[in-house]
């Protein structure tokens, strides 16, 4: 926050950091490519590129440690239902959005068509997917894709909405993976503990994007002690991962860089978006590659 200048004088003093948001262009070269790096994060993050890879590689941790048969699958299956979910989303409700994310819909508005075939695209790679797959997960697949057209009537409920989002996301990358597994009582008992550190991970960040929309605060009246309380959570989930099952330890990364997202924590779009959301992508690399490394 920008602290005041309490001296009255006239004369220059140190100016206070610019938040993300603020961040233009300058004449150097320097300052120019970190636009450009800015710019082209934001191009992930507002076409959904984001969101979809951070679904993939979730679906990949889970598989990984459930075990599963068709790891590649299940990853497709939530990467590309993600993107084509959260771009129609978006596609369909711009006037609600631009009161919350307004560099997001101008990016949505300025890029309809190129997003209109990106989803044609990546709906048929979804289909011919989804049509190989088991009845179990075929009716799984719907039920979340029902969720998430019901979006728009339902996410200015905030409590609702951390539940409900949280929960389609888990859905997504645990039930997929652990339908197209044979798990006995011990492997259940593995994705019930995954489902639990993934799901209090995404509520708390839910719960940050939230107060970065301006909608309801989960605590009445206290922005503050909302956050407070995502943070809490987060530390829930990381006592989850580490009193889990040990082939269950890497998935501490993923509450522990949100955790660390939340501490500087700013209600702006560009560091809900790049900041806070990607803090769950960063955490998912870092789970993946441990997986890949130690196990």
């Amino acid at each position: 926050m920008l602290a005041r200048q309490a001296n009255g004088s006239d004369r220059l003093s140190h100016p206070p950091p610019k938040p993300l948001d603020s961040i233009e262009p300058t004449d150097s070269s320097f300052g120019a490519s970190r636009h450009a790096v800015i710019r082209m994060l934001e191009g992930l993050a507002f076409s959904s590129a984001l969101a979809a890879g951070i679904g993939g590689m979730l679906s990949l941790v889970s598989s990984r440690i459930l075990e599963s048969s068709s790891p590649a699958s299940s990853a497709l299956l939530a990467a590309a239902g993600t993107f084509i979910i959260y771009n129609l989303d978006r596609l369909r409700d711009v006037e609600q959005d631009r009161s919350t994310s307004p560099r997001r819909t101008d990016y949505v508005s300025r890029n309809r068509l190129p997003l209109g075939v990106s989803i044609g695209i990546v709906a048929l790679a979804f289909t011919a997917t989804w049509w190989q797959a088991s009845p179990a997960i075929k009716i799984l697949c719907l039920a979340i894709g029902i969720v998430g057209m019901l979006h728009r009537r339902l996410k200015g409920i905030a409590v609702l909405k951390t539940i409900y989002v949280s929960g389609a996301w888990v859905a997504a990358c645990v039930g997929i993976p652990w339908l197209s597994a044979e798990l006995g009582f011990d492997g259940s008992r593995v994705a019930t503990w995954l489902a639990g550190i993934l799901f209090s991970s995404l509520a708390a960040n839910l719960i940050a994007s939230n107060l970065r929309d301006d909608e309801a605060a989960l605590i009445r009246g206290s922005s503050r002690a909302t956050l407070w309380f995502a943070r809490v959570v987060l530390v829930a989930a990381i006592g989850l991962a580490l009193a889990a099952p040990s082939r269950l330890a890497p998935l501490v990364w993923i509450p522990l860089f949100e955790g660390l997202a939340l501490v500087a924590y700013r209600p702006t779009e560009r560091y809900g978006h790049l900041v806070v959301d990607g803090a769950i992508g960063v955490g998912a690399l870092a789970s993946v590659l441990h997986l890949a490394r130690f196990t």
